[in-house]
């Protein structure tokens, strides 16, 4: 897939995703790797809702900003994903609403954020690590997702948002969106008797769709 396709894609799913109210305001940042190794960024203080492709930030395979506008601040969350994961292809944060909203109730297990509630959830993320706070930009986030060792696609930052690499932005986004709709359903479910999966059970989609679980 050529430069110019990469960027109109990852322009057109961020712009989808603001659409759709998943993040608001100039929140947020996407990546993905291009074919000579290198990276397309959206840049800091912009919206999800008016990226220009030809503004992208660029990076070339040795991590050197190369040209476009200034990436965002959260550069080393992205950094982490893509060096720990050698499967990366793409990495995007939001803010969403759920997501945040539920990563502020106390008690979560921090290994494992999500609830299994439905089977997408597990196949599409496997577990999500809850992370700390931290001060947007810090880059003491990208430490953390180095400490997990690459063993995690996808991290919530609490009191801020999610962040999942996929294999290109199409998994990425699907997979962020299922982050933030098993969070809705949790929200939703709060404090009522449900069906969760079984423990045999997540192993069964597990096993069947070999999904990282560990």
């Amino acid at each position: 897939m050529g430069d110019v396709h990469l960027r109109e894609q990852l322009c057109g799913f961020a712009k989808s995703l603001y659409d759709r109210g998943l993040t608001g305001g100039n929140t947020g940042n996407i990546s993905v790797r291009t074919p000579d190794g290198g990276l397309l960024v959206s840049p800091t203080g912009t919206s999800f809702g008016h990226l220009d492709p030809a503004e992208l930030s660029r990076f070339d395979a040795k991590g050197v900003h190369v040209s476009g506008l200034q990436p965002t601040k959260e550069m080393p969350i992205h950094s982490a994903f893509y060096d720990t994961r050698s499967t990366a292809g793409a990495v995007v944060h939001l803010h969403s609403t759920h997501s945040v909203a539920y990563s502020l109730i106390p008690g979560h297990d921090a290994d494992n954020f999500l609830p299994p509630l439905t089977a997408y959830s597990v196949m599409k993320l496997g577990k999500v690590s809850l992370l700390p706070f931290y001060v947007p930009g810090d880059p003491a986030m990208g430490t953390a997702i180095r400490g997990l060792a690459g063993k995690r696609s996808a991290v919530m930052l609490a009191n801020h948002g999610p962040v999942v690499a996929g294999k290109d932005l199409e998994s990425a986004v699907y997979a962020v969106e299922e982050l933030e709709e098993t969070s809705k359903l949790a929200l939703l479910l709060r404090g009522q008797p449900i069906n969760s999966l079984t423990s045999s059970q997540v192993s069964q989609v597990v096993s069947a769709f070999k999904v990282e679980w560990d």
